[in-house]
């Protein structure tokens, strides 16, 4: 029975009675690694699905919903998150034939609708509404469409999976085509030609283990539109190499087929593979197949192909491989490293101009280089923060883009190539006053003296007295930059009284290669460090003090809460790691986890094991240490951190709990890594946290 005793201690946080935690008995599991015997004792937790675990998963929602109706201002944060989420929304526009299309939402529906019309001004031809979808728990993932803008294909996902089916709609007539494309985990890429596309796939799982099933030996297939899917031709396969993964499509012209090839073991470096569709032997050219460095394919130009990357630069420069004479002796630069990163680019303006997207302390600029002149131009942007869009095809003479920072909501613009001008498109109306509000950017010393940015948004008026309620997010890792972007979420946490922190530690993309490699494998406690540094800063700072300070991260985020939790429980006031890999000897063996060797190490590997098992969030739990108030959240039908993580996690944590505070969790059904299948769904996640925080932390109501 969860008891709540309603008293504040001098320094803020709720003193708690002790609880009743769900029964789960440790088993006598014991795995021989090299020759280390390591405890499995909730390994009966992985197997999602028996009898015992969903009682336990029933206990353990009971749990937490005995403490959340406690909590007196869940619902006063469930509304004014409701009031806040409740303003229209577009999306970036594509163009194809002729047409726009976009998402568009008006501000209450749970999923936003996909439309297509001949303007941005109003007026659009709804395509699809997944509002209307007569299962609840089927969501629209994506939606493609054929370069002549005739031809939809969309996948839907039940409970948030990441198993898509592939439908198809006639854009003109709106009326669905027979074809249907099951059980893949990936987009489509439409042939030039409109004739079919290109898809990644897998075997189809087993019956009662598609959720959990290592997902291996993927292959490209191309379905021609009109026939089944057991006729889709193979493109690409290889077997030989079970845990390489492929992305393909065909060059804008038509002519080739290009594809990505990614040997899982090794990180930043990918093959280039191709093939001539106008030859008559339509030979597999492995034109870049060392895998010494990571190549992003741009366009070609007749035979010369326009690559980014990372090759002798880790902040990435632009060469351009003529297929006639592809030795390296030949390569043409074409756009030097420079001093910021670059992160994406495009070949655009009748391949006449390259879009640089460069990045720098996690703050975009953009450069477009005329390829004929050499002349650069560096549009305007409404200030400092994040960008996202210049795409588009090679003969595109116009394009889009969305800028945003964490106050400054995601306003559309156009831009014109030709005329160097970009026009507002759409602004949204938040309903929010934001001028009361700022955001900084301050850098602080991690242990070893590297100079680590983190972003800081908080109401005028805060002090540094030491008191401020904050919260510390985080990810660090997959080479994923941490970048500033607007959400009204964020704002509810603000009105609290509360600060927002978020550093871009090592393990993220943010100054390139080297400070992705600078936080993987061996050197994973780097991020940890880097990320309790980024605490020990705003303590010192007077920005905060052990029980007002949260922490909380998804996915591998969540791991880096874990880890963070188990080497310094005292430093933090709360916790809420959420879809964590928390089991980092077995994260391996389900679904596509083994694809993530290459960050965190083999536990099949003798060298690897040590590290890992040094940090793995799940092995390192202290039993009898004192552990802050802790909400562990994870979702039934997550196939790609399957939920046995969080499940054994919190299972060892509860049990190891020595202190008073809270460690709960809380399970969603029928969703996925998301968390969440809809808007209300996920407007609840968030009420769940901050109200947890807000009780923990003992922030006045």
């Amino acid at each position: 029975m969860l008891r709540l005793i309603l008293a504040i201690s001098m320094i803020p946080g709720v003193v708690w009675a002790e609880l009743d935690y769900p029964e789960a008995p440790p088993g006598d599991v014991v795995d021989d690694y090299f020759g280390t015997p390591v405890p499995d004792p909730y390994r009966w937790l992985e197997d999602v699905d028996s009898e015992a675990t969903l009682e336990w998963i029933e206990a353990q929602n009971a749990l937490w919903e005995e403490f959340i109706v406690g909590v007196p201002v869940r619902d006063s944060i469930r509304a004014r998150l409701e009031e806040l989420w409740s303003y229209e929304r577009y999306s970036m526009p594509v163009r194809r034939g002729g047409m726009f299309f976009y998402y568009r939402n008006d501000g209450v529906q749970e999923h936003p609708v996909f439309y297509c019309g001949d303007s941005l001004g109003g007026g659009g031809r709804v395509l699809l509404d997944p509002n209307s979808f007569e299962d609840p728990d089927r969501s629209l993932s994506y939606a493609s469409v054929s370069d002549d803008g005739r031809l939809l294909a969309w996948g839907s996902s039940n409970s948030g999976s990441d198993w898509h089916t592939v439908h198809l709609m006639d854009v003109e007539t709106g009326e669905a085509l027979p074809d249907t494309i099951a059980w893949i985990k990936s987009g489509v890429s439409w042939a030039t030609d409109g004739s079919g596309f290109y898809y990644n796939a897998y075997d189809r799982p087993e019956e009662g283990e598609e959720y959990t099933e290592e997902n291996r030996n993927q292959k490209i297939l191309f379905h021609r539109l009109g026939t089944p899917q057991q006729s889709d031709s193979l493109v690409l396969a290889m077997p030989e190499e079970p845990d390489w993964i492929f992305y393909g499509g065909e060059s804008d012209d038509g002519r080739y087929l290009v594809i990505g090839v990614y040997d899982t073991k090794l990180v930043d470096s990918n093959g280039i593979f191709y093939v001539d569709l106008r030859s008559e032997e339509r030979e597999m050219v492995r034109l870049l197949d060392d895998f010494e460095a990571s190549w992003s394919f741009l366009g070609n130009v007749g035979e010369e192909f326009y690559f980014a990357t990372n090759l002798e630069a880790p902040r990435r420069r632009i060469v351009a491989i003529d297929l006639a004479n592809p030795g390296r002796e030949s390569w043409r630069e074409v756009v030097p490293q420079a001093e910021e990163n670059l992160k994406t680019a495009s070949l655009v303006n009748g391949s006449r101009s390259l879009v640089l997207h460069y990045s720098w302390d996690a703050y975009d600029t953009i450069r477009i280089l005329d390829l004929e002149d050499g002349s650069t131009e560096e549009p305007q942007l409404p200030n400092r923060g994040t960008v996202w869009g210049f795409g588009g095809r090679q003969d595109d003479t116009d394009t889009y883009y969305t800028f945003t920072s964490y106050l400054h909501p995601g306003e559309v613009y156009s831009y014109d190539y030709g005329t160097g001008e970009g026009q507002l498109v759409w602004r949204p109306d938040v309903g929010a006053d934001l001028s009361g509000y700022r955001e900084e950017q301050v850098f602080y010393e991690s242990f070893d003296g590297t100079r680590i940015p983190m972003f800081l948004v908080y109401p005028e008026d805060v002090e540094p007295d030491g008191d401020n309620p904050t919260l510390l997010t985080g990810y660090g890792g997959f080479g994923v930059s941490n970048v500033p972007y607007f959400t009204t979420a964020r704002l509810v946490w603000l009105e609290m009284g509360g600060v927002y922190a978020s550093p871009c530690i090592r393990g993220g993309g943010e100054y390139g290669e080297e400070w992705h490699l600078a936080g993987i494998r061996e050197n994973r406690p780097v991020v940890f460090r880097d990320f309790i540094a980024a605490a020990e800063y705003l303590i010192d700072g007077g920005w905060t003090s052990t029980p007002r300070l949260a922490i909380s991260g998804h996915s591998n985020g969540g791991t880096l809460v874990g880890a963070c939790l188990n080497m310094r429980p005292e430093l933090f006031g709360a916790a809420a790691p959420s879809m964590g890999v928390m089991d980092l000897m077995r994260y391996h063996l389900f679904t596509i986890g083994w694809y993530w060797k290459s960050e965190y190490g083999d536990p099949e590997d003798p060298e690897d094991v040590e590290f890992l098992l040094g940090y793995s969030p799940y092995h390192n739990i202290n039993r009898g240490a004192e552990y802050p108030a802790t909400l562990i959240s994870t979702a039934d039908h997550d196939d790609r951190v399957v939920p046995g993580h969080s499940f054994k996690y919190g299972a060892r944590l509860q049990s190891a709990q020595a202190g008073e505070a809270p460690i709960l969790l809380s399970i969603t059904r029928r969703a996925g890594h998301g968390g969440a299948v809809g808007r209300s769904e996920r407007l609840d996640r968030i009420a769940d946290e901050y109200a947890f925080f807000w009780e923990t932390l003992g922030m006045e109501e």
